[in-house]
């Protein structure tokens, strides 16, 4: 399902004495079954832009397509459910959207919202409750008393049990540590293969959209600057560093080794398996600084 932004313009409390633009002429378009990153700086507009993709915002100007429906200020608020279906959001820190007395109750409170019956619902949320890993027993524990990870698992199965086309993932890792974080990016990224599914990451982390996305957008005053995939994307450093981002930290040291052994700038290493290869073709011809 393809998702397009055209000429898109989005104000915060419009008319008012503090209404403030935070989208500008937007015009981006989403490949259907890409795995797209956003990344802009803080202010960008990548959280309101996200926020467009399954109606929660309504574009103050321009339209956005997402498949085969279109939302323009206009657009009634029954019409964004069909859509609401579609496109699945797990926000920054999910775990403060849990509410029900139980696990089972709070993953299948989705799919029951949306038409599900009541045996199919429970049936998604047990998988869910294996697929990601949570112990025996999870489902009739109160999510209040689970650890932190366990509670973005319970919240992110509450996403997933609605089994949307399109998954948009806000800063999903924020506040874990480094083997916590790799461990959801790698599920995220094992079920966008085996689901064929649009996948949608705004993030912070250079790393993450370097490894993960096969086509990035770049954001910056609330306009789109920047679209392409990431080995074009970071490949011009100083372009990037003009909208306060950085480049992955393979890519910075792929750089400084390239200065000191004289050699021209190369396709950039996205990830740390492509760094090994290209130090050790290079090492392997003789080269390498002196």
């Amino acid at each position: 399902m393809d998702i397009a932004l055209e000429q898109v313009g989005y104000t915060y409390a419009a008319g008012t004495p503090f209404q403030k633009q935070a989208l500008h002429d937007v015009n981006v378009r989403i490949p259907s079954g890409s795995y797209t990153a956003i990344i802009g700086h803080t202010g960008s507009g990548k959280s309101t832009l996200l926020q467009h993709l399954n109606g929660l915002l309504k574009p103050t100007a321009g339209i956005v397509r997402i498949g085969d429906t279109q939302v323009t200020k206009e657009t009634k608020g029954k019409q964004l459910k069909p859509i609401r279906r579609k496109v699945g959001i797990v926000f920054q820190f999910p775990e403060h959207q849990l509410f029900e007395e139980n696990v089972l109750k709070d993953i299948m409170f989705g799919p029951l919202n949306f038409g599900v019956e009541e045996e199919e619902a429970k049936a998604r949320a047990l998988r869910w409750i294996e697929r990601l890993g949570l112990p025996e027993g999870t489902a009739e524990k109160s999510p209040f008393d689970l650890s932190g990870g366990q509670m973005r698992r319970v919240a992110i199965a509450g996403v997933l049990a609605m089994e949307p086309d399109v998954l948009v993932l806000d800063e999903p890792t924020a506040g874990l540590d480094p083997a916590g974080r790799k461990e959801i990016m790698d599920l995220f990224y094992e079920l966008h293969e085996q689901r064929d599914m649009t996948t949608i990451l705004v993030t912070h982390s250079m790393e993450d959209a370097a490894r993960y996305a096969d086509h990035m957008i770049v954001m910056h005053d609330g306009m789109d600057v920047l679209q392409g995939p990431p080995g074009e994307v970071f490949a011009d450093a100083e372009r990037l560093a003009e909208w306060r981002l950085g480049v992955p930290r393979t890519v910075s040291f792929q750089r400084l080794y390239e200065e000191g052994a004289g050699l021209p700038p190369g396709p950039p290493a996205l990830t740390e398996e492509q760094l090994a290869a290209y130090l050790a073709a290079d090492l392997g011809k003789g080269g390498g600084a002196s």
